[in-house]
């Protein structure tokens, strides 16, 4: 497999160093993108480059993925505008666990392939590094001018409402470019990825190895991803997608690439699958001529909500999903778990009952008029049931003074009521 021919027409190469194609065509070469270990979990941010490490293996090379101990404790000025906070050892070694395991969903570290996926931490040869040493041995083959020609230090000290640039920020730059140095001469790393925004720190290594070592290196970076209206990707109104489903839950991952724009799904099924091309134009032909059933949304939340959590995760997300607006049952509601259940029916109107009443057991026309107002009236909710038009727990109800007792609680603590089609109300009981 060519990787650079991969990543082409998956539309995930900006830039390419010349020489970089006939490198990874002529042998097996070792090839890293740095991960920002700031938090103990990836976000979709992070997939682009994920995903590029993932094909690299494909491809059979060897894929490094750094996680920046020791430039997460300065931060990246590379298109930011402001400096980040700085994290402790043992956090950093905390998030630098929890990301290798979600690494590992993607990356084969254990296998008994010749190109088995690496991770390091630059922490690692960073922390007994003297300052003076570095200086010495480092800083002297990259001259301020050729620091201060890369746009992510211009856009800095240009910014407006900028305070300038720390020295610790901009000393960024010599770090990452000596992180591609050690890796160049202990894992024999020749190809550095990234993002866009990267290109100027990247080629600094490649600088830095040709005048130290008087060897070649090479670059690639893949595009930032937005999104086709503009709008930032991956983030939503509450905030980051992440790939923990202690901050996103399944349910919630799924939706958010079940829910994406028809352009965005073209794109993003390229970029974040490993489908072939012949699937993916199968996929974008019925697309098009099925718009409003949406096989690119249905194959993308699919294979991106297995591959980051499980299948039976993306099983419980489409129940979950069914729940508003698909044929669900009783059992389905009783089935997914409270946290999920609380999501579907997020933002839906809500009433509280008492659990005393509902011990004794009440009437279901007193229950949905009087206890908890689903109808203005008696009479209104008689009229809608006649037409079978109320549903309690997905159950269609045919007699309005059917006794609703505590057995009707999902989970001991919710009923879920149904006026018409899509008109739902949660009931809970306290």
């Amino acid at each position: 497999m060519n990787f650079v021919e991969e990543l082409r027409w998956r539309g995930m190469i900006q830039d390419i160093m010349p020489g970089t194609e006939e490198q990874l065509m002529k042998e097996r070469t070792a090839g890293y993108l740095g991960i920002d270990p700031t938090a103990d979990s990836l976000h979709i941010g992070h997939l682009v480059g994920v995903m590029m490490l993932k094909h690299f293996q494909r491809a059979g090379h060897t894929p490094i993925a750094l996680v920046g101990g020791a430039t997460g404790m300065i931060g990246d000025p590379s298109m930011k505008s402001a400096e980040r906070n700085l994290l402790d050892e043992a956090t950093l070694r905390h998030n630098q666990e929890a990301i290798k395991k979600q690494l590992a969903k993607f990356l084969d570290f254990d296998g008994n392939v010749p190109n088995k996926a690496i991770m390091v931490n630059n922490y690692d040869w960073m922390k007994d590094y003297t300052f003076l040493n570095f200086i010495r041995d480092i800083g002297k083959h990259i001259t301020v001018n050729y620091m201060m020609a890369k746009d992510s230090v211009k856009k800095r000290l240009s910014g407006e409402s900028s305070e300038g640039m720390s020295f610790t920020e901009f000393s960024y730059q010599l770090l990452q470019a000596y992180d591609f140095l050690y890796l160049y001469r202990e894992k024999g790393c020749r190809l550095q990825m990234g993002g866009s925004d990267q290109w100027g720190n990247i080629t600094t290594g490649t600088e830095l190895i040709r005048r130290k070592e008087g060897g070649e290196a090479f670059a690639l970076t893949c595009p930032l991803i937005t999104k086709a209206d503009g709008g930032k990707f991956g983030k939503t109104e509450s905030g980051n997608v992440w790939l923990d489903r202690r901050y996103t839950s399944p349910y919630k991952f799924y939706q958010f690439w079940i829910n994406v724009s028809d352009d965005d799904a073209e794109k993003y099924i390229k970029i974040f699958t490993a489908l072939s091309k012949e699937e993916i134009d199968s996929l974008v032909a019925q697309q098009k001529e099925t718009p409003h059933l949406r096989p690119l949304q249905r194959r993308l939340a699919e294979e991106i909500t297995i591959m980051v959590h499980s299948r039976e995760d993306y099983e419980s997300a489409i129940d979950a999903s069914q729940i508003l607006f698909g044929k669900s049952t009783s059992e389905t509601l009783r089935s997914i778990d409270e946290e999920t259940f609380l999501q579907v029916f997020e933002g839906v109107p809500q009433f509280h009952v008492s659990k005393e009443k509902l011990a004794g057991g009440v009437k279901a026309v007193d229950l949905l008029t009087e206890i908890a107002p689903v109808f203005p009236s008696k009479g209104e909710m008689r009229k809608t049931l006649q037409a079978g038009g109320v549903l309690i727990n997905k159950e269609r109800l045919d007699n309005a003074d059917k006794i609703i007792d505590a057995a009707a609680l999902i989970g001991g603590k919710y009923i879920v009521a149904q006026r018409g089609k899509k008109s739902y109300f949660l009931l809970v009981a306290e």
